[in-house]
């Protein structure tokens, strides 16, 4: 059965982008076959996965405007994983899916006639809960959530997790949490080391045994189009998310 994960944090700079693109490369790299959609209309899953962002002649919007078929949008990383890409373009498919009828539910039907030819579906959600986050959530099996061991990202994981449950309640009563996601982790850093005993206290088992620690090799990534497996595989970013990749393929084996 395909997982369909979304990847999803209303804080910005949690990691979020970064996870999704990584995680899709690790799964590929185990031979499964992953689809990666950048839900995002600042398009840094996109360029992070080796496609010009500026050079699309359709994307994501033109999708899931119905305007083109999957096969059309779709093209290939460098890292052998299909991505849905994104642009500026799709900030309008924000006020076109508001005048639908059904909404929430638009990407959920798109996919259905695509998602049984991958394993995994990755979708990277702008860091915000709009209607395309909503629409990532009602289409997903579950939702991915990285966060910084800060106090900060405490108030916005119990925001996130509202709309988790929102969406359960109203549109998607199967929705799961695949697990939390500690990043940029500083074991050094006694805030961190307080808040991750937090999440693990209150979280148990939901929160992944995998840390992705700070790294430069995996900042430097995305700036040459790259997912760290293929820009350095040895870095401990690239470690980092490898474990992850084989903590999710675990997960979803049991």
């Amino acid at each position: 059965m395909t997982r369909i994960i979304a990847v999803a944090n209303q804080k910005g700079g949690v990691g979020k982008t970064t996870t999704t693109v990584n995680l899709a490369a690790a799964l590929a790299a185990l031979n499964e076959r992953v689809l990666m959609i950048d839900l995002d209309p600042q398009g840094n899953a996109t360029m992070g996965s080796g496609v010009d962002k500026n050079d699309l002649p359709v994307s994501s919007y033109h999708w899931l405007m119905a305007e083109v078929p999957f096969a059309e949008a779709a093209q290939t990383s460098p890292a052998s994983y299909q991505v849905m890409p994104s642009n500026i373009d799709l900030t309008a498919a924000e006020v076109a899916l508001l005048q639908h009828s059904e909404r929430e539910f638009v990407m959920r039907d798109l996919l259905r006639g695509h998602a049984a030819d991958f394993d995994y579906v990755l979708i990277d959600c702008p860091p915000s809960l709009n209607i395309l986050t909503v629409n990532a959530l009602v289409a997903a099996t579950s939702v991915l959530i990285p966060m910084q061991c800060e106090y900060y990202a405490l108030e916005g994981l119990s925001a996130l997790l509202d709309t988790v449950d929102g969406i359960c309640e109203k549109a998607n009563p199967n929705l799961q949490i695949e697990g939390l996601l500690r990043t940029m982790y500083d074991p050094r850093n006694g805030l961190t080391r307080d808040v991750s005993r937090q999440l693990i206290h209150y979280f148990g088992d939901q929160v992944f045994r995998t840390v992705v620690p700070r790294n430069v090799r995996l900042a430097e990534a995305p700036s040459h189009g790259l997912p760290i497996l293929l820009y350095d595989r040895g870095s401990r970013g690239s470690l980092a998310y490898q474990a992850l990749a084989a903590e999710v393929r675990k997960r979803n084996a049991q």
